[in-house]
């Protein structure tokens, strides 16, 4: 099982977003037998709760299943065991580094690294700007991005 899991701040706008849109594209690429999707935060704000409302909003609007989204911190544990670990920005990065091993530094990647022709390089936070549509179609396209370089490098079929 290839272990997939997304990272941002309060792992309430960002990264269970990103979690939720990715989930629904391995399940209909049907590699969701293959890929486990996660998400956590680098913050303790908002352990135990639900996305927030415009994450929500944004993925029912979108036809995403929103279940099993809770909001936690991620752990060394989390670092040892996934296969990739998608930082929203680089702030994130640098909270996961910290958490992590040398051995495990590679696995750390930004979400927007897989849009190379995008000129942001990380995901602006909905929390504060407000705007979800804009960051749900970066996500879904960084994410399909991803979907594609995982399928390519693990040589994953849906068969």
């Amino acid at each position: 099982m290839i272990k997939v899991i997304f990272v941002c701040l309060g792992n309430i706008c960002r990264s269970p977003m990103a979690e939720a849109v990715f989930r629904d594209l391995t399940v209909k690429a049907k590699l969701d037998r293959y890929i486990s999707v996660d998400s956590a935060g680098t913050g303790n704000w908002h352990v135990g709760e639900p996305p927030h409302e415009g994450t929500l909003s944004i993925l029912r609007k979108h036809h995403i299943p929103t279940e099993g989204l809770i909001g936690r911190v991620i752990t060394e544990e989390d670092i040892r065991e996934n296969d990739y670990i998608i930082a929203m920005d680089e702030s994130n990065v640098r909270n996961i580094k910290a958490l992590a091993g040398k051995n495990d530094a590679h696995k750390i990647h930004l979400l927007l690294d897989f849009l190379p022709d995008e000129d942001i390089r990380e995901v602006p936070d909905p929390y504060y700007t407000g705007n979800f549509e804009y960051v749900y179609n970066l996500i879904r396209r960084a994410s399909e991005a991803l979907l594609h370089h995982i399928k390519d490098k693990e040589k994953l079929n849906a068969s």
